[in-house]
């Protein structure tokens, strides 16, 4: 069983990398099996959160609404981890985001990896379902506060230590960190027509134009400006086409 390693957990505005963005990072340094480091922030997305994301993590707008950028935030995030082998529950979901926005960001973030989840799915083809939760509930791993990344990283770093010390000896495989083969894929600037018609919609509206905004890749100022037309409305001297270009 490796001994030092981190664990992290992600709560997002959705399920693609693509398409959507981290809101919290939770995770914990443990070093010779003992906790000697933690990491727990939101990252404020610039845009309001869907009622069931909300339900889900019981994250509110309002939380975020302070919170730092994600340029900064996966910074720290990146050198938190440094080189140690990372640790999560269906890994490759938490890895990617994190990778796509490191490279966004010109960071690095090449790690190995252990997944509990595909532990428990060899060791545990019993069980009707390998979550986190019930995989929780089955060893009695109790987690205060689920869908939070922090809680949702404590949680794993039990699971995995329960794993390791029941199968590690019979699945000795299961338990050698893998590298990590998602490779993000090149993300295009803003045009010059998408920031300009991004910063007259935000007057328009009267919406404070940020740091982040300016840092938006082609796609998310496409997507920026699609949500924001159907919350406030479109621009009149304005055509659909401005924006797409």
């Amino acid at each position: 069983m490796v001994k030092d390693y981190v664990v992290f957990d992600l709560e997002t505005t959705g399920l693609s990398p693509d398409k959507d963005t981290i809101i919290e990072i939770g995770a914990l340094k443990v070093i010779q099996g003992k906790v000697a480091d933690r990491f727990s922030e939101f990252i404020n997305p610039h845009q309001k959160l869907t009622q069931q994301i909300s339900e889900l993590t019981g994250i509110t707008d309002d939380m975020l609404a302070g919170a730092r950028n994600l340029q900064v935030v996966v910074g720290d995030f990146v050198d938190f981890c440094e080189d140690y082998v990372v640790v999560g529950h269906n890994l490759g979901f938490d890895y990617r985001f994190t990778k796509m926005a490191a490279e966004k960001y010109h960071l690095p973030f090449e790690h190995e990896g252990i997944d509990t989840l595909k532990i428990a799915k060899t060791v545990h083809k019993d069980l009707p379902s390998r979550s986190l939760g019930a995989l929780c509930e089955h060893y009695g791993i109790i987690n205060s506060s689920a869908h939070r990344a922090y809680h949702d990283a404590l949680a794993t770093a039990k699971l995995y230590q329960t794993l390791a010390h029941y199968f590690e000896t019979s699945e000795p495989k299961l338990f050698v960190p893998e590298k990590m083969g998602f490779k993000a894929k090149k993300q295009q600037p803003m045009t010059k027509k998408q920031k300009a018609y991004l910063k007259d919609l935000c007057k328009y509206h009267k919406i404070e134009f940020n740091d982040a905004m300016e840092q938006m890749t082609m796609s998310e100022a496409s997507r920026w400006i699609d949500k924001t037309i159907l919350q406030y409305g479109r621009m009149k001297r304005f055509n659909r086409s401005d924006r797409n270009e």
